[in-house]
């Protein structure tokens, strides 16, 4: 994999909604490789991180109805991840919110891409965060995530994101936000919970029952 980074769009009122461009410079560089490399997908932390801090989840479906990152486009080169050595520890350049962090990570271990844990938010934010990083990752294990999984998302809209991710062991469900969700109240099975904390959910369903 590699790294392809440069400046998201930004107008008088912040974070633009559209990305695309931003998304194309990555594919186009994962293009020049031959397709022989992935990359880290920047586009998804930027606006992953941005929605999380203000609540605005309603950035996490693009006018397509995908996600709006690489991860939405091209999965199978789409390195996920929330933080780094250059954007969080001690250089601390574009850091995501630590208060959403587990909603960040709630996001990209449960969707496609190749999702990567930093190793700070494992080793060094105590064993609570340690203890929900793993939950999350044994969720996507064990319902089968992969890079190529499909995702449907239910609902992107101010304070609630969820989605449906079909995995190879079953069917992965998963929501952040303020606002309460399950898939019962969607008209899905419950499932179980798999995976849980303020403000974010995954459960997991058999296959054959959702």
């Amino acid at each position: 994999m590699g790294e392809f980074w440069d400046a998201l769009a930004y107008g008088e009122g912040g974070l633009e909604y559209d990305q695309g461009g931003h998304r194309q410079r990555t594919i186009d560089w994962v293009d020049r490789t031959g397709g022989r490399s992935a990359a880290f997908d920047f586009t998804t932390k930027g606006i992953l991180q941005d929605a999380c801090a203000h609540g605005e989840l309603w950035r996490l479906i693009d006018a397509s109805g995908k996600p709006p990152g690489v991860l939405g486009h091209w999965p199978s080169h789409a390195v996920t991840f929330t933080d780094n050595h250059d954007t969080g520890s001690t250089q601390a350049h574009w850091p995501f919110q630590s208060s959403k962090i587990l909603w960040g990570y709630a996001y990209i271990l449960t969707h496609p891409g190749t999702p990567c844990v930093f190793w700070d938010h494992v080793f060094d934010w105590g064993p609570n965060v340690s203890a929900e990083l793993l939950a999350l990752v044994k969720a996507r294990q064990d319902a089968g995530v992969t890079s190529r999984s499909p995702v449907k998302i239910i609902k992107a809209e101010s304070g609630l994101y969820c989605a449906r991710v079909t995995g190879k062991a079953a069917e992965l469900f998963m929501k952040i936000g303020d606002r309460d969700w399950s898939p019962r109240t969607s008209g899905f099975p419950a499932g179980e919970v798999a995976a849980s904390g303020p403000g974010y959910a995954v459960w997991l369903a058999d296959a054959a029952s959702a």
